[in-house]
């Protein structure tokens, strides 16, 4: 296991860093924990918890630069009162703890961009727990696809997808899944329903899963049988997957977030699909399954750089018709696009 409480307090540029946060808390010693917090410095990361977490911590945090401890806030104040700056979340602290840390009369650094600059090159081990989540997710996927039967409601759907997930070894999902039948895909963040499947529906599935904490997310859309109704949907879908292996192809290390977009933007524009294309091309995933960077027009400074984990999901959806949104987890390699999805196949399929 990797933790990166130097790595945080090397980017935040002050003598220490607080966090309390679960995901943060997982990204500086490795472990997640209700009701703990860590302080890192120049000697280590102390990890302070309750009882419910110390023998896990202990056996999970051997040989680590991470030391566990029973929590006790007087202890942990009068630490940080040792500090002449104490780096924090703000967007992530809550008003109420702001306070509580504010009586150790230290003063308070926001480093949200720093821990954001930290946390956006994944290391070998954050990529190697990623490509673990996605291939369990096209795992479940595959066998998923035999069990799909007309009658079957969008939650039922979604309810098998994840028991295979968690039968495959996931800790837990990314992100609530997205099971939308027929015209439902057009709403690209559908809300999973009763509605049942349908000879000839398409079928749109977003969904994820986590490893040691770590995201996938995949979308896969396809037709439940073919009823001869499908000209627009079918030659949509080619010009998204088009655009989608264009991304791939075509985005390299050194774009900035709105260069890469532009990628499948130009493409679908050029297509008559542009208005049709109503989110950004990409986000960052990590423990976060949106984090930074952004693929979107509006990241016109930020650049990509190799070890940058983010989606490649271009979508056109046509409102009380049909929707399409092809997505890959990818990461940055040797300056190119390498796609942590192999398993599935992103061309049509029919069932």
């Amino acid at each position: 296991m990797v933790t990166n409480g130097k790595r945080v307090l090397e980017f935040s540029e002050c003598e220490a860093v607080y966090v309390s946060q679960t995901f943060l808390l997982r990204y500086v010693t490795g472990l997640e924990a209700e009701n703990g917090c860590a302080v890192v410095d120049e000697t280590g990361a102390t990890l302070y918890t309750d009882m419910r977490y110390m023998e896990a911590a202990e056996k999970l945090l051997q040989g680590t630069d991470v030391t566990p401890v029973l929590y006790k806030q007087d202890e942990v104040l009068k630490r940080l009162a040792g500090y002449k700056t104490v780096g924090i979340s703000f967007e992530q602290t809550t008003h109420a703890e702001f306070l509580t840390l504010e009586k150790a009369g230290v003063k308070l650094v926001n480093i949200d961009d720093k821990l954001a600059q930290a946390m956006t090159v994944k290391n070998e081990w954050e990529l190697a727990n990623i490509a673990k989540a996605c291939e369990i997710a096209e795992k479940a996927f595959l066998a998923l696809l035999p069990e799909i039967q007309e009658g079957m409601t969008e939650t039922e759907v979604a309810a098998l997808l994840e028991y295979n997930m968690r039968k495959l070894g996931a800790q837990g999902l990314s992100f609530e899944t997205i099971v939308a039948f027929g015209p439902h895909a057009a709403v690209p963040h559908h809300e999973t329903g009763t509605t049942k499947l349908c000879f000839g529906d398409e079928i749109l599935i977003d969904f994820g899963c986590k490893v040691n904490g770590y995201c996938s997310d995949i979308t896969r859309t396809f037709l439940f049988g073919d009823d001869g109704k499908h000209e627009a949907f079918k030659n949509a879908y080619a010009a998204v997957l088009k655009a989608h292996e264009l991304a791939k192809e075509k985005i390299t290390s050194g774009m900035t977030g709105a260069e890469a977009d532009a990628v499948a933007r130009d493409y679908l524009k050029a297509q008559g699909y542009g208005e049709l294309f109503t989110h950004s091309l990409g986000h960052g995933i990590g423990l976060n399954v949106h984090e930074y960077p952004s693929i979107s027009p509006k990241n016109t400074a930020g650049k990509l750089v190799d070890g940058m984990v983010f989606s490649d999901e271009p979508g056109v959806y046509k409102a009380g018709e049909y929707g399409i949104r092809i997505e890959d987890t990818v990461t940055l390699k040797d300056g190119k696009i390498k796609s942590f999805m192999s398993l599935t196949d992103r061309n049509l399929i029919i069932l």
